[in-house]
């Protein structure tokens, strides 16, 4: 087993993102109706494309830039 590379530390965990943002790509993106658990393997699984992944996470990096775009700087 080779060793494992150390983790460069991070001085802190990167904000997360508002739920609003998060459900609104889920739905439009990958047609998921919620991102709640539901506790229900099949409203809780989701057999996605390649391709709604792709849109799914350029849409929520589009958002990012956005929102680092619109907060004021110290």
């Amino acid at each position: 087993m080779a060793p494992s590379k150390p983790r460069p530390s991070s001085p802190s965990k990167p904000a997360r993102a508002p739920a609003e943002t998060l459900e609104r790509v889920a739905r439009e993106e990958m047609n998921i109706e919620t991102l709640k658990t539901r506790n229900s393997d099949s409203l809780d699984i989701h057999e996605v494309a390649v391709w709604q992944l792709r849109d799914a996470l350029e849409a929520a990096y589009q958002a990012g830039k956005r929102d680092a775009s619109n907060t004021p700087t110290k």
